[in-house]
């Protein structure tokens, strides 16, 4: 049996930017669509050692070694395969299976290979289904939509006809099991036991991974009164909708190449930029982004255009996810189209070349966000400057780069006529803070807990003793980006007090929803982590955030040269090989 599961393995793998891994280690340069470098694996004085971010290996031309970025971790920090999978794991936010969690094994790892491949099957027979007699009317929807017939091959639009089992006697013929069928969500059982076809009467869209293999269909109604309009498949062992952005295979050579991406909604918009000749597109399937859809993103590009509909559910999915890529590092601009335009009917009604325009006049996202938030509030009034500030103060927070932070912070000053110095004061402090006085705190989402946060959580109110012991070796630093930073910093905050009365006098200082999230994680029977280890990994993960930011900064200096670069460069790297013996030294 496998230490861990192959869907956690894929899973872990493409959430890390195998690029920015090695970049951290070794210095490298673009070349065409890859990186390249010295081999850290042989002396070598020109450079034959190759990463691809977009396929996700290395390989050195010089001596042959060549791998994923876990085989890289490895062999680069001279540790096992396990310990390479938590670190990435760590790296990435995702909870790592324990080995009683790890029992997927070959018959398992086979079903997701059947899933994958009765939807191929299910593909080729939708589009066949397009050109019968019965999808005459889904031909007709594709040509009112300016759809041509590279694009309907290009993008594998098919047709679900009107029948109950059609798409379930084809699948059946071909040797697919019912039970799994049923389990892929192309079928669904109904009340009385029977199975019968999801999708009926509907213009099928395929939805694919970035590699190009279809995990999932939406399918959009065929009459105007069938709901829901669009019926999407059911997430499954091979579909996480918020792990996905519809469109990345076809576009992701062309966002490397571009360095930027335009994110739209809806599958239309997606096909209408696609035939106009603007392939850099991809969708969020209407909804706001996801970290880990901006974790996929950031393997291509560090730039984005947001072109969502100018209503207001568009304008507040643009708002959610541009507050996310912010926070996540990311350049980002909003394109405003008029009211009632959305890219597919903009392109169709005006052309390509109006939209690139559209495109090109887009503002930053923050200078954007300024200027309507500003719009709903009376600056005249003390009122309403501190109800602005406070909300602006809240999205300055999570801007990662100092100097950005400043400048948007020199621009909320002009907006809100309070001093620059004042501002950015105010600014810096929420930076450090991640909270200002004047918004509450956050609950924590259980999802984004790390299992190091569940494990000292469980042992301050199970255990407080040794929990409050290993509490006390964490520095306010340790805490950084944590989804329980608050609670765990109310818990430092009773240090000295007896250890008997610890749970309760936490419990008393947490509002609602964190005492919610304590309770839950108290409930447990058994310790999610040893306190110990969770000390030993939330000082790793922050130090490996540290030596990130220090390699950035290296990358940076070198780049712009100058005076003084070599001096300082030193500079940085003894700080980085200072963290890398704290790393070791937690081994």
């Amino acid at each position: 049996m496998a230490l861990f599961p192959a869907s956690f393995i894929d899973d872990l793998k493409s959430h890390v930017d195998i690029v920015q891994v090695v970049q951290e280690r070794v210095p490298l340069r673009r070349s065409g669509a890859a990186w390249k470098g010295l081999c850290p694996f042989h002396g070598e004085k020109t450079p034959s050692f190759h990463v691809n971010g977009d396929k996700g290996f290395f390989h050195c031309f010089g001596c042959g070694v060549g791998g994923d970025v876990i085989k890289f971790v490895e062999l680069y920090d001279k540790v096992a395969f396990p310990d390479a999978v938590r670190q990435l794991a760590a790296r990435a936010g995702l909870t790592v299976p324990e080995a009683d969690d790890a029992r997927e094994d070959a018959e398992s790892q086979r079903d997701r290979e059947t899933l994958l491949k009765a939807h191929e099957v299910a593909a080729a027979w939708f589009r066949e289904q397009l050109t019968t007699p019965a999808g005459a009317a889904a031909r007709r929807v594709l040509r009112d939509r300016g759809m041509n017939e590279a694009t309907i091959e290009q993008i594998g639009f098919g047709y679900a006809p009107a029948g109950w089992e059609g798409l379930k006697t084809r699948l059946l013929r071909d040797g697919f099991s019912e039970p799994l069928l049923v389990k892929s969500g192309l079928l669904v059982r109904r009340d009385d036991g029977e199975s019968r076809d999801r999708f009926r009467n509907r213009l099928m869209i395929p939805i694919c991974r970035d590699t190009g293999a279809i995990i999932a269909f939406g399918g959009r109604a065929m009459d105007e009164g069938q709901q829901p309009k669009y019926l999407n498949s059911p997430e499954t062992a091979i579909y996480v909708k918020g792990r996905t952005l519809y469109g990345l295979h076809l576009s992701k050579a062309s966002i490397s190449r571009t360095k930027h991406a335009v994110l739209v909604e809806g599958y239309f918009d997606v096909a209408q930029a696609l035939q106009a000749g603007i392939t850099n597109v991809v969708a969020s399937s209407g909804t706001a982004l996801t970290p880990a859809q901006a974790r996929l993103l950031r393997r291509h590009t560090a730039k984005l255009v947001l072109s969502f509909d100018p209503d207001a559910a568009g304008q507040g999915a643009a708002a959610r996810s541009s507050e996310l890529l912010v926070a996540e590092g990311f350049q980002v601009n909003v394109a405003m189209l008029p009211s009632g335009d959305d890219p597919d009917n903009y392109i169709r009604k005006h052309g390509a070349a109006a939209y690139q325009v559209q495109l090109k006049a887009s503002r930053p996202y923050l200078e954007y966000l300024l200027d309507r938030s500003a719009a709903g509030e009376d600056l005249a009034s003390d009122e309403g400057r501190r109800g602005f500030l406070s909300r602006m103060l809240a999205v300055a927070a999570r801007i990662p780069d100092a100097a950005a932070r400043d400048q948007f912070g020199d621009r909320l000053a002009h907006k809100a006529r309070i001093t620059e110095e004042v501002v950015r004061a105010e600014i810096r402090k929420a930076a450090v803070q991640r909270q200002t006085t004047l918004e509450d705190r956050r609950v924590p989402v259980s999802g984004q807990m790390k299992v190091a946060e569940r494990g000292l959580i469980w042992a301050l109110m199970r255990a407080p003793e040794p929990g409050a012991a290993a509490l006390a070796e964490l520095d306010a630093e340790d805490l950084e980006g944590l989804a329980t930073r608050e609670i765990l910093r109310q818990a430092q905050s009773l240090q000295g007090f007896p250890t008997s009365s610890l749970p309760e006098a936490l419990m008393q200082r947490l509002n609602s929803g964190e005492a919610e999230i304590v309770t839950d994680i108290a409930r447990q029977t058994g310790a999610p982590a040893d306190a110990a280890d969770c000390v030993r990994t939330l000082k790793r993960l922050r130090y490996d955030r540290e030596r990130a930011d220090l390699q950035r900064e290296i990358d940076r200096v070198q780049q712009a040269g100058g005076p003084g670069q070599v001096d300082e460069i030193v500079t940085l790297w003894e700080r980085k090989k200072d963290l890398l013996h704290r790393i070791e030294a937690l081994e």
